[in-house]
């Protein structure tokens, strides 16, 4: 289909709200834990839930929902998503327990699925390739602005309109992107009509996600062993059927002798790990330890994505003319020492030392994020730039909840299931210590797997899947 420009700007516009909606949402959440956990009385192992749930369940689906899309219509599933994301929210705000709220929170997690695996899709479909970079430049800036603003924002309307105004904003932005869809996006966008949807992939993906992360939860109890044991089973047992599948549900063919594309998916993966909880963490530090408001702790933590946004275009445009692998290593190697400074955590840590992580972390993410992205891009045919994406979106997810398992494994090993108070303070801070700890190790991991990717300028990518 021919698009024209009022196409091309709506579907710009919705990409880019939507694209907002979520990490603001992720890191205004953050702020409001302690809030949150104030008034369903919930421990600090259920609050780390709140967070977990949410990524589990877009995890869970990102990947099938996105396939689907490809066959049924990205426009049709994309516009369901956003639907379901909204009533969530609206469900959110009405909760009147701990447990209606999780449900809410997995409910939103189900409709981000469906938007992260058609919104970029979409806007990939009505740009031409000569002006893709800036839509797409001006998209990811969208989901920076949203991490920037949720942790001031989230705090002012924490602190002035109460925890439930957050879901408020969220549903009403829901509201504006449905308009937006049924009123001015027209056209729909179908690449795979017809072929087989890969159910029996789905299922084993999910149920593999599933127990990795519960069996995280449950460690060191024997179940919870038993569950990492089945989900470490069902990843092998999952890449052996989607290679033996006409038309997998995720496509990893694109891994075999391609070592820039699998190395650099690992090193997402590492880094992620190693860097998203650290927001969850210092939000509890902050308000807890510190005894800071929600809007004090939020202007705070503001300081990273702040720098991310400002380091993450110039890292981008580096990495065109620099040795990706070298940029993102870099990066990678700042954001270790940003963790490995938060290890000395203590109730008597300066302020100015806390920010000076924060920069040192933003800077270091910033270095890694676009470079890595630009590595992954380029290791594989533009015809596959589609399934390229999905699974570095996917290396994201898996990183975040593996970030949050670790910590609510530790949480659950030094604080068991009772709700934060000064009595048990100091085990708490040890909790956070040790979660730092493993998070430096991590970098370090990364470090290796981004140097370990080889050069990429200079050098065609030939890879492609061989059915």
């Amino acid at each position: 289909m021919t698009t024209n420009n009022v196409t091309k700007r709506v579907a710009l516009l919705i990409a880019s709200v939507s694209s907002f909606i979520t990490p603001f949402l992720g890191s205004s959440i953050n702020i409001a834990l302690p809030a949150i956990g104030g008034e369903f009385a919930m421990d600090v192992v259920y609050l780390s839930w709140l967070v977990t749930t949410y990524l589990l369940a877009t995890a869970v689906f990102l990947v099938p929902f996105g396939r689907i899309a490809d066959i049924y219509g990205r426009k049709r599933i994309f516009l369901y998503g956003t639907v379901t994301f909204t009533l969530a929210s609206l469900l959110a705000v009405l909760a009147p327990n701990a447990h209606l709220l999780l449900l809410a929170r997995a409910l939103q997690g189900v409709g981000s699925a469906m938007v992260f695996g058609t919104g970029m899709a979409i806007l990939i479909s009505v740009y031409p390739l000569h002006e893709r970079g800036k839509a797409l430049g001006i998209n990811v800036a969208s989901v920076y602005l949203g991490l920037s603003l949720g942790p001031t924002l989230g705090g002012l309307l924490t602190h002035h309109l109460g925890w439930r105004s957050i879901f408020m904003v969220t549903a009403l932005l829901g509201v504006l992107v449905t308009i937006l869809l049924l009123w001015k996006l027209k056209g729909e966008w179908v690449e795979a009509a017809g072929e087989k949807f890969d159910l029996a992939g789905s299922l084993l993906y999910g149920c593999m996600v599933l127990a990795l992360m519960y069996g995280f939860s449950k460690v060191p109890q024997a179940s919870g062993f038993l569950l990492l044991g089945l989900g470490i089973a069902g990843l092998l047992f999952f890449i052996w059927w989607e290679l033996r599948t006409d038309s997998p549900v995720l496509e990893m063919r694109l891994f075999h002798h391609n070592l820039a594309f699998t190395f650099s998916n690992l090193a997402a993966l590492i880094n992620y790990s190693a860097t998203f909880a650290v927001g969850f963490i210092l939000s509890l530090y902050l308000q807890y330890i510190k005894g800071f408001s929600a809007v004090h702790a939020g202007l705070i933590l503001v300081f990273q994505p702040l720098v991310q946004v400002i380091v993450s275009p110039i890292a981008g445009k580096l990495s065109d003319r620099i040795e990706p692998r070298l940029v993102a290593s870099l990066g990678m190697g700042i954001s270790a020492l940003g963790v490995m400074l938060l290890i000395t955590l203590s109730k008597n840590t300066s302020l100015a030392y806390l920010i000076v992580c924060l920069v040192l972390l933003g800077f270091g993410f910033g270095l890694f994020s676009s470079p890595n992205t630009n590595a992954v891009m380029s290791a594989v045919q533009k015809r596959y730039y589609g399934v390229a994406s999905g699974i570095i979106s996917t290396m994201r997810l898996l990183g975040q909840m593996f970030s949050m398992g670790v910590v609510t494994m530790i949480f659950s090993l030094y604080l068991g299931g009772v709700q934060l108070a000064p009595g048990n303070f100091p085990a708490f801070l040890k909790s956070i210590r040790l979660s730092f700890t493993v998070f430096a190790v991590f970098c370090i991991f990364g470090i290796a797997a981004s140097l370990a990717r080889g050069r990429l300028h200079g050098q065609e990518q030939k890879q492609t899947p061989n059915h």
